[in-house]
């Protein structure tokens, strides 16, 4: 297999750079296809698909972008233009895999290219701000790829020649050996943290697959919350179990550990049935190597490892984070189940753990039953999440649903391999 690699920049501005990498895709074994995003200028090679095909699939022209007000009304016209072709590319079956280069602008640009290309197509970005902050997590596709661009603002040097080198050699790579999502079952998506926290999915992932179910587990420590957001988008899901919505309470609390604004609104938006529950929403996450932020100086804290610590939120706190989870369960088109774990919503919560807060709890709980939307069945029950009583709830509506017809049926291993 040659891999057709889309390989995106401004050729006005990075020509030396973008050619080093179509001679450096070339040497990997993959077949080089250049789209450009330049605006103002033009590059010194011909590229497969040049800036008026950029603009044409924006249904616009160069003319027009370069008359619509500064470089940030430019290249959002050119992002949109881009993503648009490179999706067209792929749906014509022309291009495996993608690797954009970029600056800011760049970068901004190639973002939106990754998240119009589905799950399972390599997505390489090379950024002078990869693994930063200035990136926020809905813009961040399920499955993309970076590497800072070290030494790359203006022109080739050999650092930066060892980053596009690698760069190249790995999309390339995962075009050749990656393997796509199967549907041969419908999937459901649990979220949860690590098995010392919630231990749910211990129980219930072999429950699910012995109904015929592929089982898809999130870690939810901020783009684990994110990637199940982007596929239950795309309706990539047959059922969400969504159980563990501390991204949510950390999006609330100003932590930087966030999965985004809409965490919780995209299945119910796609239309996929979920069934929620509250898990460690009474915990707030920040880096343990950065201080204790201020507000939160007196409450409980839980250093996890040397990347990751936890405090707990107060009872007022915790009563408006359910009013936020009523307010996005309301937003759902779809079937919604909530079930409220009375007895506790995470391991260290229980009498004798050093989170353990009953005040906080019971003002939760209080709050939470006011604020479940007449559009979502509710489910209270007096234990913890952590216990079997909890699962057994969980399959029982979940059952419920596939006898209704809400969830479509589990393959069985004739229906699978049919």
């Amino acid at each position: 297999m040659q891999p057709r690699i889309l390989i995106i920049g401004t050729g006005d501005t990075k020509a030396d750079e973008l050619v080093f990498m179509r001679q450096k895709v070339r040497e990997a074994g993959g077949a080089p296809i250049m789209l450009d995003v330049s605006v103002l200028g033009d590059p010194p090679y011909a590229p497969e698909h040049d800036k008026h095909a950029v603009a044409a699939a924006a249904d616009t022209t160069i003319q027009a972008i370069i008359d619509s007000g500064d470089e940030n009304s430019a290249m959002t016209l050119m992002a949109r233009g881009a993503s648009h072709l490179a999706k067209e590319l792929y749906e014509r079956d022309e291009i495996d895999g993608v690797i954009a280069l970029g600056g800011t602008m760049g970068t901004d640009l190639a973002l939106d290219v990754a998240l119009a290309l589905p799950l399972g197509v390599p997505k390489f970005v090379v950024s002078t701000i990869a693994y930063s902050h200035l990136i926020p997590p809905e813009r961040i596709a399920t499955d993309l790829m970076m590497i800072l661009w070290a030494g790359g603002l203006y022109g080739l040097n050999s650092t930066c020649k060892a980053v596009l080198s690698q760069a190249c050699g790995a999309v390339v790579g995962a075009a050749r050996v990656g393997v796509r999502p199967s549907r041969e079952r419908p999937v459901v998506a649990i979220s949860s943290l690590g098995k010392s926290c919630l231990n749910y999915m211990v129980a219930l992932k072999p429950e699910l697959e012995r109904r015929g179910y592929e089982v898809v587990i999130f870690h939810t420590t901020g783009m684990g919350g994110r990637a199940l957001e982007a596929i239950a988008a795309q309706r990539g899901f047959a059922a969400v179990m969504d159980f563990s919505l501390q991204e949510l309470a950390n999006h609330l609390a100003d932590s930087v550990v966030t999965s985004g604004a809409d965490r919780l609104e995209n299945a119910g938006r796609a239309g996929v049935p979920q069934i929620v529950a509250p898990g460690a929403i009474d915990m707030v996450d920040f880096p343990t190597w950065q201080p204790v932020p201020e507000r939160f100086s007196d409450r409980p804290y839980h250093a996890h490892n040397r990347l990751l610590a936890s405090v707990t939120s107060d009872g007022e706190a915790r009563r408006g984070i359910a009013r936020a989870i009523g307010a996005k369960l309301e937003k759902a088109e779809a079937a919604a189940a909530f079930i409220l774990p009375a007895g506790g919503i995470q391991e260290w919560d229980q009498e004798g753990e050093p989170l353990h807060e009953p005040e906080a709890l019971s003002a939760f709980v209080d709050e939470m039953r006011r604020a479940v939307p007449a559009n979502v069945e509710f489910h209270e029950i007096p234990d913890h999440i952590n216990s079997p009583a909890f699962v057994e709830k969980a399959l029982s509506i979940f059952d419920e649903w596939v006898a209704q017809g809400v969830v479509p049926l589990g393959a069985t291993e004739e229906r699978a391999t049919a």
